[in-house]
């Protein structure tokens, strides 16, 4: 469901993404992981059709996403860190204005909706200006917009930022349940929502896959403890 094959993105002599390559079956959710600088953040731009690669192929649900950038999208739910959100908008006609223009039916729209304000808890948002929410609240906007069309594959960057615990609790519930029957890549700096939330782990560093296996396996090139993993796989001798 989402697959890079010998991804590279270089940057004149730089190498941001050097020959990267894997693949996310429907029904995981994987962590992705790796230090500032890594090639982490450009590899989702990658995948997500912002950026296009200096070579190899990105695939969302088979769907090569340089070749046929529009019905890639059609499949990709995306909410990025601090994603861009219409300030003078409420929550309501963000969210009219995003399945409008997906092509959502007047019916549809209004049965996803319902949806999305029940899953990212918006009842108190929906008639709200954007400018005027927190960020936990746009936080919760954004990953409504990124649900709202029902995709079969979830990019999510820092889903948890700027979250109270309660509502942490709640994403990492929905996460796990969308996980069931979707494609779900989430990039996060925070170990604990790799344990509660991912059945794998990819790390990157340096442009390249240094790491791809379960949580577990993960701690035990740590000694038991993600953070001496990462550590240890991030670090040059």
């Amino acid at each position: 469901m989402i697959e890079a094959q010998d991804l590279c993105k270089h940057y004149g002599s730089f190498a941001a993404i050097d020959h990267l390559s894997f693949t996310i079956h429907r029904g995981e959710v994987a962590a992705f992981l790796g230090p500032n600088g890594a090639g982490k953040s450009t590899t989702m731009k990658v995948l997500t059709g912002y950026l296009s690669p200096t070579s190899g192929t990105a695939r969302l649900a088979g769907v090569d996403v340089v070749q046929d950038r529009v019905r890639a999208a059609e499949k990709l739910g995306y909410l990025p860190e601090n994603g861009p959100l219409y300030p003078e908008m409420t929550a309501r006609e963000l969210l009219t204005f995003f399945g409008e223009a997906r092509g959502l039916g007047k019916g549809r729209l209004a049965e996803r909706l319902d949806f999305v304000t029940q899953e990212c808890d918006l009842h108190e948002l929906l008639d709200k200006p954007i400018g005027t929410c927190s960020k936990g609240q746009k936080q919760r906007v954004g990953m409504a917009q990124a649900l709202l069309h029902d995709p079969e594959v979830l990019i999510l960057d820092e889903p948890t930022t700027g979250l109270d615990p309660n509502q942490i609790r709640h994403v990492r519930e929905l996460v796990k349940k969308l996980g069931q029957t979707r494609t779900i890549l989430l990039s996060t700096h925070l170990f604990q929502e790799v344990e509660a939330m991912a059945g794998r782990v990819l790390l990157v560093n340096d442009g390249k896959l240094a790491f791809d296996g379960t949580p577990e396996q993960f701690k035990q090139k740590g000694g038991g403890k993600m953070e001496d993993a990462f550590r240890t796989l991030t670090t040059h001798a």
